[in-house]
């Protein structure tokens, strides 16, 4: 009879959530707010810095937000299909 050798269980490392900064574009949604994220990326080739936007939809309970808000987006657990981040900050 063999006896098999079990590896030790690993601690499990958690990633840091990213944090976004972005501008409110849309509330007509219950509890969600679109936040466009915009940043700035060089071109491989001409070198030329590009502005390049993306569009997160966020979790904001109670609809507090308004459009043209700035605000702070964190990374989360699925909320729904398309929503995975929650507003932390409003300035």
């Amino acid at each position: 009879m063999t006896t098999k050798k079990t590896q030790p269980a690993t601690a499990t490392t958690t990633a840091t959530p990213r944090v976004l900064a972005g501008v409110v574009v849309s509330t007509k949604m219950k509890d969600t707010v679109v936040v466009e994220v915009n940043r700035f990326v060089k071109h491989a080739k001409y070198d030329k810095f590009m502005q390049k936007s993306n569009r997160f939809k966020a979790h904001d309970a109670g609809n507090t937000k308004k459009v043209g808000d700035k605000v702070s987006i964190v990374e989360t657990r699925p909320i729904s299909k398309d929503k995975h981040f929650m507003v932390v900050t409003s300035s």
